[in-house]
């Protein structure tokens, strides 16, 4: 094989930060599979986006839409309202493509995302915690209504291209990933983008794939980056009628299932992981056969300082775990 010429640019490899995104690989939580082993659950590993989360994708999307369509230029700086990941994404992809970013989030949201967003140099505004990413959003439309030449604003929660980015990346990965043979896809609703994408993919190239969304089972809960919809500012790009199966958790069990990943699998996940397990066991206890495929959205480092990782919430999960 001839060497490549000195100096000469290999395109097989990456070129930036954003080129790292996508093709996650799918972990198998034997574990958690009952012992007949008749219904298999597979994971989406997202954390391994380079901006450790699933909201890579739909941010690298939505910036590159952007300069496309001339919306997103020199000089102008790129605000949004988050929970923390899809920050972290615009602020990654910020600092490698030359733009400040401007984030309303949550005061609340653990103390690992903000030093994560200040290290890439995002300016954070943070709002009122009573108000969850409600406050944010509205926070962040006043502050584009005062200076809309200043900014360029992706509007996560209503930008088609947020549920696009999956349909195009996401949805393709988990039919290759699987050999089509994917029965059920769970995913949790914060924007809802990854579950509209994928779902609507799914749904085009297998028919009789059961589509399962996810919520926190109330208004008040411990589930950072969920939307309880009936209480929330309903995202734009939300189509309630997509999904064959809403299920609701709760954040105690959430909590008990995270802690058990990291213990039992060896994996180290977010809570909203840890949600879509439980709503995963609980269709997995309804069915004969099956191959479930869930997001485990983000790695568990961003959540650390949360209690539950060194005093566990008592209290059980009933299921068809071993």
């Amino acid at each position: 094989m001839t060497s490549p010429v000195a100096g000469a640019a290999d395109l097989s490899r990456p070129r930036s930060v954003l080129d790292l995104v996508g093709n996650t690989p799918l972990i198998r939580l034997r574990r958690f599979e009952r012992a007949d082993g008749r219904v298999q659950l597979y994971a989406k590993a997202e954390w391994k986006n380079p901006g450790g989360s699933v909201k890579d994708r739909a941010a690298v999307a939505m910036v590159l839409d952007g300069e496309r369509r001339g919306l997103l230029i020199p000089g102008r700086t790129i605000l949004d309202a988050t929970s923390g990941n899809t920050g972290i994404a615009y602020a990654m992809i910020g600092a490698a493509r030359g733009y400040p970013v401007k984030l309303c989030m949550p005061e609340n949201v653990t103390p690992e995302r903000k030093r994560i967003l200040r290290a890439y140099g995002a300016e954070l505004v943070l709002t009122d915690p009573m108000e969850g990413s409600d406050g944010a959003i509205r926070e962040v439309r006043r502050i584009y209504e005062l200076d809309r030449e200043r900014y360029y604003y992706p509007d996560q929660y209503s930008n088609p291209v947020n549920w696009q980015a999956h349909y195009n990346t996401t949805g393709p990965e988990l039919m290759a990933q699987t050999d089509g043979a994917i029965t059920h896809f769970v995913a949790g609703l914060g924007t809802s983008g990854t579950f509209m994408g994928t779902g609507r993919y799914l749904r085009e190239h297998k028919p009789t794939v059961t589509l399962v969304s996810v919520q926190p089972e109330t208004a008040l809960h411990g589930l950072e980056g969920m939307k309880h919809m009936e209480s929330a500012i309903v995202p734009a790009i939300y189509d309630a009628t997509l999904a064959d199966i809403d299920l609701r958790v709760g954040t105690e069990d959430s909590y008990i299932l995270t802690r058990r990943l990291a213990i039992e699998e060896g994996l180290l996940v977010g809570i909203s992981s840890g949600a879509a397990l439980s709503a995963s066991l609980k269709v997995a206890s309804t069915i004969e056969d099956g191959l479930i495929v869930m997001i485990f959205s983000d790695g568990g480092e961003k959540y650390l300082s949360e209690r539950f990782w060194e005093d566990p919430p008592e209290g059980s999960f009933v299921s068809g775990v071993n």
